[in-house]
């Protein structure tokens, strides 16, 4: 069953809860998922993030759709915001994509490690996976649930320099924000990301994707992803 249908959250939870009381703009909008291919990841007209920033009300136009893209037999998951992972995660585990307590590579310009109010308790029911991933979870504190929860032994991050020198040998679940590439990461050669990256691809059966709206042009952010799997 896909739960991804489209729809908005109006209240402060999850990545709505950013600047909430503070805003005009009170609701954001989780994009429906479909089969497609790169062609079909574009921005969308609804608002998916929104805060405030030095008192200016920012509000980010997220993704139409999010896109399941099969690539050489690889699962690929393209979203906007980074907390959806969780969800696709579990269900890629489920459909035994990968082995539980594999190592999970995080390329990101940030660490996304904080605390969430709640752990999940289990991952049994995909509805329950689904809520929690969309209503309990926002784009900072995704992954500790994953650890928690043993869907992955590890977590490796790479958001440096010398993090992309790292040699990773076994096979992963591959995790890409493609805030990486902003301007503030512009002192990591493209042409090493990129290469490192899809390196990385190669050695990985699931591969999640956040466009990341806020964090980076998200024109720019589509055309890097194209630029990724032009392998």
């Amino acid at each position: 069953m896909n739960y991804y249908t489209g729809f908005f959250i109006d209240k402060p939870i999850g990545n709505n809860i950013f600047s909430h009381k503070e805003r005009t703009q009170k609701s954001i909008y989780v994009a429906p998922l479909k089969n497609g291919t790169l062609d079909d990841v574009k921005i969308g007209n609804n608002i998916a993030f929104c805060e405030i920033e030095f008192d200016k009300e920012i509000k980010n136009e997220g993704l139409e759709n999010f896109i399941k893209y099969d690539f050489n037999e690889k699962d690929i998951y393209i979203f906007d915001n980074h907390n959806h992972a969780f969800y696709f995660w579990v269900k890629s585990l489920k459909n035994k994509k990968f082995k539980k307590g594999i190592k999970l590579i995080h390329i990101d310009q940030h660490k996304d490690m904080r605390e969430p109010e709640e752990y999940i308790n289990n991952i049994d029911s995909m509805e329950e996976v689904f809520n929690y991933t969309n209503f309990k979870l926002n784009v900072g504190n995704f992954i500790k649930p994953a650890l928690n929860i043993g869907i992955f032994s590890e977590v490796f991050i790479m958001d440096s320099l010398s993090s992309f020198s790292e040699k990773i040998d076994e096979e992963i679940v591959l995790d890409i924000d493609l805030d990486i590439f902003s301007k503030d990461m512009e002192y990591i050669d493209y042409d090493l990301k990129i290469s490192k990256i899809r390196e990385l691809i190669n050695k990985s059966n699931v591969i999640t994707i956040a466009t990341s709206p806020f964090f980076i042009n998200q024109e720019y952010a589509i055309n890097v992803l194209k630029d990724i799997f032009k392998i």
